[in-house]
């Protein structure tokens, strides 16, 4: 188990909130919280909603791709993909499972149901379960603080992984153990690290909501491995609008840092 301190102020106040509200492909999207029950599963944090922001904003085609989110919580990022058009399969652990279907199935318009299924990974365990290498895009916000499964989590990615496979994953580096991970990741995968910079964003922007934040951070990503975004650089680099993945021997990576 982690331990992750808090001090009381307006992060911990979002987090208790009992709704988060956003507006994402045209749509309202209303997804329940409980902290005080379920605690790190139950709650939106950041990364999923600047992935869920980038996915909108940066012309990459979902509609009728494969998409997989690992450890999906309150399950924004795998509604905000099934939205923009994807079949997308949504998990997380056993335990986690009935809050994210409230989420999901509250989210998504009755025509978009059959395109989104919510199913239990427990990485490195259930991987009978998927096809191995079936999915177009594997997604993941803030997956990565459980030092122990990280080797579970890299086994799990590399069964789902075709040569095709683009892996889309956002996490903000707070401790050695993430940098641990991306160590890890790079012997396995070929990584093209993506950042914005966030101090200088969230310092200039503190009135803004939370969405707004996110959504204009995301515009300012870069693909340009070890580069860092700055304020005014509005372009999206040209393999968000392509997305055509060059082909390499290690499966492609594109971890959005913050």
């Amino acid at each position: 188990m982690a331990l992750v301190p808090y001090e009381e102020g307006r992060a911990l106040q979002g987090l208790r909130r009992p709704t988060a509200t956003y507006r994402f492909a045209g749509r309202t999207v209303r997804i329940r919280q409980d902290w005080e029950r379920r605690g790190v599963a139950a709650v939106v944090w950041d990364a999923a909603v600047v992935l869920s922001a980038y996915l909108e904003m940066g012309g990459i085609d979902l509609r009728d791709r494969s998409v997989i989110e690992l450890g999906a919580g309150t399950g924004l990022l795998g509604i905000v993909a099934t939205l923009l058009g994807a079949r997308v399969t949504i998990t997380d652990r056993e335990p986690a499972l009935e809050f994210l279907e409230l989420n999901v199935w509250a989210n998504l318009p009755s025509e978009l149901h059959p395109k989104a299924v919510v199913k239990e990974l427990t990485w490195g365990k259930d991987l009978g379960n998927f096809s191995p290498g079936a999915f177009d895009f594997i997604l993941g916000a803030d997956i990565i603080y459980l030092e122990e499964t990280f080797e579970e989590l890299l086994q799990t990615l590399e069964h789902l992984c075709s040569e095709q496979t683009v892996i889309l994953l956002s996490c903000r580096i707070r401790y050695e153990r993430d940098s641990n991970f991306l160590k890890m990741l790079k012997g396995r995968f070929s990584v093209n690290e993506v950042h914005y910079d966030y101090t200088a964003f969230t310092i200039s922007n503190r009135s803004e909501s939370r969405q707004k934040r996110s959504a204009l951070a995301a515009s300012r990503l870069r693909s340009e491995p070890h580069q860092l975004c700055r304020a005014g650089q509005e372009q999206w680099p040209h393999w968000t609008k392509s997305f055509k993945v060059p082909q390499h021997q290690k499966y492609q990576v594109y971890w959005m840092m913050y």
